[in-house]
């Protein structure tokens, strides 16, 4: 699985090629957009930002997905909006929008988690590393 240094060293890049491309670059990953989440903290109640992919988009709802690479623990962004839904997203180089987290009822996640691996097939592979069932989180408006 893959370790913290590892995850945080990878987001770090990201915004490097950002930063350099004066964010012309780094908003998709191939065909598959991304995103920047901003979560409160849920024991230092600051604001924390990780960079995610979003596989699947619905109306105006965004769906990520709390994979951590196939980990048996769900990532620190997933406790912290679950703990405090309100949260901000930086969408395809747009400035931060207010959102709502949510975790995708066993109905939704069914529907849509195939749809999910269709467009990143990494993600069942992720799924087949961990007893957990890996959550979609749907981020909307409001």
């Amino acid at each position: 699985m893959p370790s913290d240094l590892y995850l945080k060293t990878g987001n770090a890049l990201h915004r490097v090629v950002q930063a350099i491309t004066l964010g012309r670059m780094g908003w998709s990953m191939g065909k598959i957009p991304v995103l920047e989440l901003t979560t409160t903290g849920r024991k230092s109640g600051l604001p924390h930002s990780v960079m995610l992919i979003s596989p699947l988009q619905e109306n105006n709802a965004i769906v990520i997905v709390a994979s951590r690479g196939g980990d048996d623990h769900h990532p620190a962004w997933f406790f912290n909006l679950r703990d405090n839904p309100q949260v901000e997203v930086a969408y395809m180089g747009k400035p931060k929008t207010k959102m709502t987290a949510r975790v995708a009822t066993d109905e939704e996640r069914a529907r849509m988690w195939p749809l999910v691996t269709a467009r990143h097939k990494g993600y069942a592979g992720y799924q087949t590393k961990t007893t957990r069932e890996i959550p979609l989180v749907i981020l909307s408006e409001g």
